[in-house]
Order: C-alpha cells, then structure tokens, then sequence
C-alpha cells in the first residue's frame, strides 16, 4: 500500500508566520493534520522575533515529522520593511527543514493559487474556500495566513510532491504513474514576443 507525503506549508511573516500540514495520497485526496499560526511581538528586538517564530515551526516540526517542507516564494512588494520581515521568516523555515535533513521547495502565490483555484490571481476567500473543500472542514481555515500554509502545502504535493517518495523509499507504480502524468500535463513554457512598430 503507498504511503501519503506528509507536507509542511508555511507561509512566512514576521508578525504571523501560518504553518499547515497536510497527509496527501497518490490519489491526491488530503487531510488536515494541523493548522496554526507562530508570532512574535512587534515590539520585541529582531532577533527575539525571529527565535518565537523560530520555536513556533520547531515545535510542529517535532510534533508532526513532515516529509517536505513547502515555503511561499518572497516577492518583491512596495513595502519594503514588510518584504525584509517576509524574507527573514522565509529564511528560518529553509534553515530548519535542513536542520531536519527535509528537503524544501518554495512556490510563488501565483502558483499556489492557481493550483488550488485554477486561477491565478484568486483572492484570499477563494483560496480559504477551496482549501476548506480540498480538507473536508466544516468551516474556513482562520486566519488567512494559516489558510495560505496550508495552500502551500497542497500546491506543493499536487505539483509533483506527492509523486515523490519520502527520503529512503522507492517510487511505487502508482506514484510513478502519478508523476509521469504530472509531467505530461505540465504547460510547456511560452516564448513571449516582441514586436517593434517602425515610424513611417
């Protein structure tokens, strides 16, 4: 019998860093195994802020012994400050998936929201929708940053995680199976094309 990928989401902040786990099949179905938000105190020096936010994703970590880490990718934002806390809290969650020797990938928004939505600018409701149907709960996962972990970690497993044996196990049929799909149905890259109007 194949086993399921255990995957950790997270979706970094300084102030709220939201952490998910989901156990997701070979046949794509998902459970919830745990939803949570890690925060530190804006107030609070830097380096205390990211040692709480630190310690919040150590415990899940031990608690849950996840197969793969997923991050959400830092992109660039008009708020500078903001995008600083975002990376830091980015970095910390990368540090401690080695530090547990798992493997971790990172994922833009807009990939994650396409793979949950199938569309790619979705709003946070849509997302907190379709995550709240993918897990079979009876209402939205609060808050926001703890739906978007969870997001991440269904996007991961969907994109090809899961297909994925955990560290020391052999692919079985259905995985192999699973990921060949994925890659034939992955979009092949588009070339984008310049034209140049010349003045009469």
């Amino acid at each position: 019998m194949s086993r399921s990928l255990r995957v950790l989401g997270i979706d970094p902040g300084l102030t709220r860093c939201g952490i998910g786990v989901v156990d997701v099949s070979p046949n794509r179905t998902a459970s919830l195994v745990h939803v949570g938000v890690a925060r530190s105190a804006p107030g609070d020096p830097i380096e205390k802020r990211l040692a709480a936010i630190a310690a919040g994703i150590r415990e899940v970590l031990v608690a849950h012994e996840p197969h793969v880490v997923a991050v959400e990718r830092v992109f660039a934002q008009n708020n500078r400050h903001s995008v600083m806390g975002t990376a830091q809290a980015s970095g910390i969650a990368l540090l401690l998936a080695a530090e547990h020797g798992l493997t971790a990938a990172t994922h833009t928004p807009s990939e994650v929201k396409a793979a949950i939505t199938g569309y790619g600018s979705a709003d946070k409701l849509q997302v907190q929708t379709m995550v709240a149907r993918v897990l079979r709960l009876d209402a939205l996962p609060q808050p926001a940053d703890a739906a978007d972990a969870l997001a991440i970690a269904l996007c991961h497993a969907w994109r090809g995680g899961a297909a994925a044996a955990p560290a020391g196990e052999t692919l079985t049929p259905a995985q192999k199976a699973w990921r060949d799909a994925e890659k034939r149905r992955s979009p092949q890259p588009r070339v984008a094309r310049t034209h140049v109007r010349t003045g009469a």
